[in-house]
């Protein structure tokens, strides 16, 4: 697979224009977007990944095969940042998903560990309301012993049923891609 980092755009004009579609990944901060990128592209180095919570502060484009884009979006909820940085990435965020009519699907990540935040609902709430298609991601799900994965699993399902990830095991990798394809697939 050919993978690669295309830009990183801070303003909708900067999106790229050439009609690809896109497969976005959103979640909060820290919850693992950037590792599940690397893991299911098979390229470790990638995406940037970090410990500390904010670092994607734009929309990251990654070209996959010349056929469509992986889309980094900037995390949501706890980062040490800057109130007016965060009010900035919720407008770049919300921008996109409301005009980007390249956007086929989207993966809702959440920390299996943690489970369903308000702002998790919120953006779930807004991509049924609107008509686009989603995936919702329990990552980290490495961390979590039997019992705690079984718990966090029914908490999860409340809302969504989830595909497992691991970035550490690969868990969830395969599946990852075959909702990908389903949805529609990338064409040459």
């Amino acid at each position: 697979m050919k993978a690669e980092f295309v830009l990183s755009a801070n303003k909708p004009e900067h999106f790229p224009a050439d009609g690809l579609p896109e497969v976005a990944f959103f979640g909060r901060s820290n919850v693992g977007k950037s590792s599940l990128i690397n893991a299911i592209t098979g390229q470790t180095g990638l995406a940037f990944t970090s410990n500390t919570p904010g670092r994607t502060q734009s929309i990251n484009f990654y070209r996959i095969d010349d056929s469509f884009y992986f889309v980094d979006l900037p995390g949501y909820g706890y980062a040490r940042v800057p109130l007016a940085s965060k009010q900035e990435w919720a407008r770049l965020i919300e921008s996109y998903l409301k005009e980007r009519k390249t956007l086929e699907m989207s993966f809702l990540i959440l920390d299996a560990r943690r489970g369903w935040m308000d702002k998790d609902l919120d953006l779930k709430d807004w991509l049924e309301s609107n008509n686009h298609p989603f995936r919702v991601v329990a990552s980290k799900i490495d961390k979590l012993n039997q019992s705690e994965q079984s718990r966090s699993m029914k908490d999860i399902r409340k809302y969504a049923e989830p595909l497992l990830f691991s970035a550490v095991t690969g868990r969830g990798v395969r599946e990852i891609w075959q909702a990908i394809s389903k949805t529609n697939p990338p064409q040459k």
